[in-house]
């Protein structure tokens, strides 16, 4: 039986959960992309910061510094019939520990006709016992393009921490001209060190990514393959479903940035967000 004061902390910290909501999308305007519709709510924001010759920029800010436990956090992106948007963050992104319930991140990606969407956040950070459940869900018409990543680190290495226990539930689902392409669920929890040290797992690795683009076929595949000298960490990279994916593993987030970097280079003709360069 709950005791009335373990009732009171646990509505008081229920009230103190950060929530932020962005609801989104652009169009064509006369061969220009531009901003139509905006909704932003609670502690996540939005920002396009400087016109471009067709395209848009979009940038992420989470004005709470950082995801605890218990937090939630929407974002729901359109792209219209021919229009372009590179979508980032203003920085990494912190998962930080959480004493009760997981912090939930939901995502959900929209490319019409001809239109071009490409999600490459920063990196999202777990500190030890941190849990978070993210899922993306991801809709491209069948003549859209898509190039999206996504990197996770499981502490700082470099500050001389590491994600020893926790949790971390990310579930993608992909359709591509309303048919389910790619549908994929990785759930880490308890002692993840252990596991991340495992072979068949991240071998001690730190660091993992993927990167997903559409369209992609083995020709995307073969000019990635060229590259591969130079990658510091483990790369894998193929083509099924009309998309291609690459997946990362490194022993620290820069080696593995790096990599994503040299790959998402080879998948698009267009310059990664300047944030991604400093």
């Amino acid at each position: 039986m709950l005791t009335d004061s373990t009732t009171a902390a646990s509505a008081i910290f229920a009230a103190n959960r950060a929530r932020g909501s962005v609801t989104f999308d652009v169009h064509q305007v006369e061969g220009v992309t531009r901003r139509r519709h905006l909704h932003e709510s609670g502690s996540l924001r939005v920002r396009f910061p400087s016109p471009e010759a067709e395209g848009l920029s979009a940038v992420f800010v989470n004005t709470a510094g950082g995801v605890a436990g218990g937090d939630r956090f929407d974002i729901d992106i359109s792209t219209g019939a021919g229009s372009r948007l590179a979508v980032t963050t203003a920085a990494a992104e912190k998962i930080y520990r959480a004493q009760g319930p997981a912090a939930e991140l939901n995502i959900s990606l929209k490319a019409a006709d001809g239109s071009h969407l490409a999600w490459l956040p920063q990196e999202t950070i777990l500190f030890d016992r941190a849990r978070v459940s993210r899922r993306i869900d991801i809709e491209v018409a069948e003549n859209a393009s898509l190039l999206l990543c996504e990197i996770v680190v499981f502490g700082r290495v470099a500050m001389g921490e590491r994600m020893l226990h926790g949790e971390f539930v990310d579930r993608w689902r992909l359709r591509r001209g309303g048919r389910l392409v790619f549908a994929e669920t990785v759930r880490l929890a308890d002692d993840i060190g252990e596991k991340l040290d495992r072979p068949a797992i991240a071998k001690s690795g730190v660091a993992v990514g993927t990167a997903l683009i559409a369209p992609g076929d083995e020709a995307l595949v073969e000019r990635i393959r060229e590259i591969s000298e130079s990658f510091g960490g483990e790369v894998g990279i193929s083509a099924w479903n009309g998309f291609a994916m690459a997946r990362f593993c490194a022993q620290d987030a820069a080696r593995l940035r790096a990599d994503m970097m040299a790959v998402l280079g080879r998948a698009s003709g267009s310059a990664l967000p300047r944030l991604w360069l400093n």
